[in-house]
């Protein structure tokens, strides 16, 4: 990954962000009361899914279809382990996916450099 992206997801995941304390405190609350827990569990499993088929149903048209999906993805990974496994396990899928997309890029460009030279 570039240096940039490596830093934007540092700074994303920084817990001292105004928004992560205030989704932590939130969730200790919630965490306070067990019968709300299963609520929020139910509307976080309603919701990721909802966002999932949307992002579904967007894949053939042009736009973000599969960045909803991972979206929606990433919300059920914030309570469901199995759904953050899958999550990581696409990242990891999609990061060597991009790595080969521009190696194999890189490669091509000084192919077509040493031919342009030749001529």
């Amino acid at each position: 990954m570039s240096p940039n992206l490596n830093s934007s997801i540092e700074r994303g995941t920084d817990p001292q962000r105004p928004i992560r304390r205030a989704l932590h405190r939130a969730r200790a609350w919630v965490e306070k009361h067990p019968h709300l827990r299963w609520v929020y569990r139910a509307a976080v499993a309603v919701l990721g899914i909802v966002i999932i088929v949307i992002g579904i149903l967007l894949i053939p048209l042009p736009g973000p279809g599969w960045l909803i999906v991972f979206i929606g993805l990433a919300a059920l990974g914030t309570e469901f382990p199995a759904a953050h496994r899958l999550a990581a396990l696409l990242k990891r899928i999609l990061t060597r996916a991009l790595a080969w997309w521009r190696q194999r890029r890189a490669a091509r460009q000084q192919s077509a450099d040493r031919d342009t030279v030749q001529i």
